[in-house]
């Protein structure tokens, strides 16, 4: 594979796949190189399944990029034959006066999304298996639900190989060369050449772009699933939820075939360097950390026997927003990054989005909340 290739897509997660998909279904020659194997546990996609909301508490100037990342993941079922996307709906629990739920709320209003406001007495009623403070809200989103994560991944995956790109799989980007018609990605196993560069490295995109200083913190984070009450808790029965407290956001999913109810937290995690992290669970005194009181708390016919519990990373950016952008110096090179624990769901419009910059140099998307320029001095 050595030779000069159209495009070369470093990291080949969620992110990265998706864009070696939509590419290669354009014809264009593209190697994705991976440390890894994707889908796998080193990264920020694994653990089976992740949220996707369409009314959006972290601004509305996400919905039109998650609407058409709902599209296009429907459109991937199809062609791939493969379940994707389960609409379990989504349950948002919190104060009456949560900035996240009010934000919510504010996006379901400006795109006409369909979302019930509910009180407690409402939401104990439609589901048992949940007590809720009087003082509480709930915000149900019904048309949402979750993503299995990994099979999408693996769903992109054969898109791309059946459509001709390259994987160089479990080998390690050392370092990259620019030139003002190409890229030179050295690896491990060799150089490799290419016209343009994607670089969706996760964790490791800071230390890939190190000359750009970009503030990127990688963190270790757990999720743990409970044993369950599976007629309260389970698939079907029970949906898809976040809890906004005041100290932290928690999130999670109901039991999916026996599995138990998983629970994480959004805010909790341990600042790491994604080559020296510990990945096996209960390492750390704080891996299930305020989990299982939540869980109490809240979902009182969950007893809080721990079925399993995983170890994952995400990467924030300082203000929980992502980088889709221009390397400031080499308009060839495409970053994105730092989807900060809440960017899976987008990876389907993202990928179909780093294939129109890459080769028509622009999106339909307004991106200039993502410009990496805000955490770059100014000159």
């Amino acid at each position: 594979m050595t030779g000069t290739h159209e495009v070369i897509i470093l990291g080949a997660g969620s992110m990265g796949m998706a864009a070696g998909a939509f590419l290669a279904r354009q014809g264009v020659k593209v190697l994705l190189i991976d440390a890894f194997d994707p889908p796998h546990a080193n990264g920020s996609h694994h653990g089976d399944t992740r949220m996707i909301r369409h009314a959006y508490g972290e601004g509305s100037k996400y919905v039109p990029l998650v609407l058409r990342a709902q599209e296009l993941w429907g459109e991937l079922e199809r062609e791939t034959g493969k379940r994707l996307f389960e609409k379990t709906g989504v349950l948002g629990l919190g104060a009456s006066d949560s900035q996240f739920l009010e934000e919510e709320i504010r996006s379901a209003r400006e795109f006409s999304l369909p979302l019930e406001i509910l009180q407690a007495d409402e939401m104990v009623k439609r589901w048992p298996g949940i007590r809720v403070p009087e003082s509480f809200i709930g915000a149900f989103e019904p048309a949402s639900g979750l993503l299995y994560s990994e099979e999408c991944v693996r769903a992109y995956r054969e898109q791309a190989v059946a459509h001709g790109a390259k994987l160089l799989m479990n080998t390690r980007a050392q370092a990259i060369e620019y030139h003002a018609d190409g890229v030179t990605v050295r690896t491990e196993r060799g150089d490799y050449h290419a016209d343009k560069l994607i670089v969706t490295a996760g964790a490791w995109t800071g230390s890939l772009l190190s000359d750009l200083s970009i503030p990127l913190q990688p963190i270790r984070k757990t999720v743990v699933w409970y044993e369950a009450d599976e007629s309260l808790y389970g698939a079907g029965r029970f949906p898809s939820y976040f809890i906004d407290l005041p100290e932290e956001r928690f999130y999670g999913f109901p039991s999916m075939q026996g599995a138990g109810l998983k629970i994480g937290s959004h805010d909790a995690g341990t600042p790491v360097d994604p080559d020296r992290v510990n990945r096996t669970f209960g390492a750390l005194d704080s891996d299930e950390g305020s989990l299982a009181a939540v869980s109490q708390r809240f979902f009182p016919g969950v007893k809080g026997q721990l079925k399993n519990g995983q170890v994952c990373m995400i990467t924030w950016t300082p203000d929980h927003d992502f980088i889709i952008d221009r390397h400031p110096l080499h308009e060839h090179v495409l970053i994105i990054s730092a989807c900060s624990a809440h960017g899976f769901k987008f990876a389907s419009a993202i990928g179909e989005m780093a294939m129109h910059l890459t080769l028509a140099g622009k999106t339909d998307f307004d991106i200039a909340p993502f410009s990496l320029g805000r955490f770059l001095p100014k000159k």
